[in-house]
C-alpha cells in the first residue's frame, strides 16, 4: 500500500507540476473540493479540508488574488459570503485533472484486464471508507 501510494503521489506531483507557479497542493486541494462541491462558505471549506477557518481564509486570499476564487454574496443572505471557482480556477482544475487521469491511464493499462478490475473495485472501497467523495464527471479512462 505504502509504495502504492508513492507511485500516487508522484503522479499527482507530476499533474500538478505545470501550475505550481499559481497553486499549492493545499490550494489546488481547495479548487477541488469547490469544483466537486459548488460555491461554499468559509467555514464548510475549512471543515471539508479539516483545516481552521483562519488557514482557508488565508488560502482563500491567495486564491482570489491569483484570480482562481471569487468571494460573493449569498442569494439567501446578503450577510453570507459563498467562495466559487472563476473561470481561471475551474481550467486549473481541468489541466491538472487531465493530466493526471492520463497518467494514471497509461500505468493502469499495462496491468491485466483481471487486475485491473479488482484493482478499481478495491480502490472505489478504499476512497468510500476514506470519506472522499466521488468524481463527478467521471470519463471512461480506456480500459475496463
Amino acid at each position: 500500500m505504502l509504495t502504492a501510494s508513492r507511485l500516487l503521489v508522484a503522479v499527482s506531483a507530476r499533474s500538478l507540476a505545470a501550475v505550481e507557479d499559481k497553486v499549492t497542493l493545499p490550494q489546488f486541494r481547495l479548487l477541488v473540493v469547490l469544483s466537486s462541491q459548488g460555491p461554499a462558505k468559509l467555514v464548510t471549506l475549512a471543515g471539508l479540508l479539516a483545516v481552521n477557518p483562519s488557514t482557508a481564509l488565508r488560502m482563500v486570499d491567495r486564491l482570489v488574488t491569483a484570480g482562481l476564487v471569487d468571494r460573493r454574496a449569498s442569494s439567501e443572505s446578503g450577510r453570507e459570503i459563498r467562495i466559487e471557482l472563476t473561470g481561471a480556477g475551474r481550467a486549473v482544475v481541468d489541466q491538472v485533472t487531465a493530466r493526471r487521469r492520463a497518467d494514471i491511464a497509461d500505468i493502469v493499462s499495462r496491468m491485466p484486464s483481471g487486475e485491473r478490475r479488482a484493482l478499481v473495485a478495491a480502490l472505489h472501497a478504499f476512497a468510500e471508507a476514506g470519506g472522499e467523495p466521488p468524481v463527478s464527471d467521471a470519463v471512461p479512462l480506456g480500459w475496463d
